[in-house]
């Protein structure tokens, strides 16, 4: 082990005996009683040294045997150090990748802060290299999203959508000008290999490939992202779509705007948390009148431009694409069987659980709370901080 306390968290004497480190609520950790020879000790711990060598530098300011030993315990079990050695091969690997790591030293930063364990940042970022993921939908949300999820060190990022690139999908984080009237499922392709921090760009492909269908699907995806541009299908989605992920249980996360509201959530555990049908069925039980309602909206007749406010459908892209990475990292995002929304003009993101139904077929009704929640993925501990 090469101890080092985690860089990206400030550090802070609060008085002469006490550091703190981290400046927000969320991940402030205090520590003391701290001697001036322990906080001499602290500012060797940067990675360039093992436990011997710092055993024998701590011997030299004249800190007892078993100091080192201790204080390394202390602040490893308060979450406060980190390893730049530990991970596995995968993380070994992505060392070596010196420009790849480069792009991706923000992400594992706050990887750092977020997972206690030494070595645990990497090795999640490390892990994203083999995930894949599948994004329904190229509009303003799902591309921006996709985008973001290739960015993010996720290395296998598919996007699915038919149809051309109109004027109205181009964002700033998403599909650019220049992909107006090429396909969509061509142009988010590239947009996925330009936003990768391991793979170049590549040169537009030629008008022979522009305006032709999109594909279907294909099993062992890490997730799906629903992301559609027609708002509505994230709103309601149509739990007949959702039948083969079910089945082979495959998690999906639903994103959208509709008119001037934006909906992350919820994010699908087949077997586990309530889906589509358990949304449906719910609010079928509190409007009668919705069943009527959603076979007009679904009728498929001829709509404008749909209303996509780009600030709003940015906000949606981000926090979808943030909920993802997390549950892809191992832990279960505020979205796990509950929606949130947020509307125009003033922004309140506000949140609404969904139950498991009984009369839903997918087979998570009769579980208990603990039941849906576990067994999922890995999960780091929470520490009392």
């Amino acid at each position: 082990m090469h101890p080092m306390v985690k860089p990206a968290l400030r550090r802070a004497w609060r008085e002469r005996q006490t550091v703190q480190f981290g400046a927000t609520p969320a991940h402030a950790v205090m520590v003391g009683p701290v001697d001036t020879a322990t906080g001499a000790l602290i500012e060797l711990l940067d990675g360039t040294r093992g436990l011997p060598l710092l055993r024998e530098e701590a011997r030299d300011i004249g800190l007892p045997d078993g100091q080192v030993d201790g204080l390394v315990h202390r602040l490893t079990a308060a979450g406060l150090l980190d390893d730049p050695t530990a991970g596995g091969p995968a993380a070994d690997a992505l060392r070596k990748r010196a420009g790849v790591l480069d792009r991706l030293r923000p992400d594992l930063a706050s990887l750092s802060v977020v997972h206690p364990e030494p070595g645990g940042g990497i090795q999640r970022l490390a892990a994203r290299r083999a995930m894949r993921v599948r994004v329904r939908g190229a509009g303003r949300v799902g591309a921006t999203v996709a985008a973001v999820l290739s960015a993010s060190g996720v290395g296998h990022v598919e996007v699915l959508d038919g149809g051309c690139v109109e004027p109205w999908d181009v964002t700033p984080g998403g599909l650019p000008v220049e992909a107006v009237g090429m396909r969509r499922d061509a142009a988010a392709r590239q947009l996925v290999r330009r936003s990768a921090p391991d793979r170049p760009p590549r040169a537009v492909e030629p008008a022979a490939s522009r305006c032709r269908g999109g594909g279907g699907g294909e099993p062992g995806l890490s997730m799906i992202v629903v992301a559609p541009r027609d708002g509505l299908a994230a709103y309601a989605p149509d739990p007949a779509a959702a039948e083969d992920w079910i089945a082979t249980g495959t998690p999906h996360l639903y994103a959208g705007v509709v008119e001037g509201t934006g909906v992350v959530g919820p994010l699908v555990l087949p077997g586990s948390t309530a889906c589509a049908g358990c949304l449906e069925l719910n609010r079928t039980e509190r409007d009668p009148g919705r069943p009527r309602l959603l076979a007009q909206w679904r009728s498929g007749r001829g709509r404008a431009v749909p209303a996509c406010d780009i600030a709003l459908a940015s906000a949606v892209a981000g926090m979808t694409a943030a909920h993802a990475l997390s549950f892809l990292d191992g832990d279960l995002p505020a979205t796990t069987g509950a929606r949130w929304e947020a509307s125009l003009p003033l922004f309140d993101w506000r949140s609404e659980g969904i139950t498991p139904h009984s009369g839903c077929l997918c087979g998570a009704n009769g579980k208990s709370d603990r039941e849906h929640t576990s067994g999922i993925g890995p999960q780091h501990e929470t520490m009392a901080r």
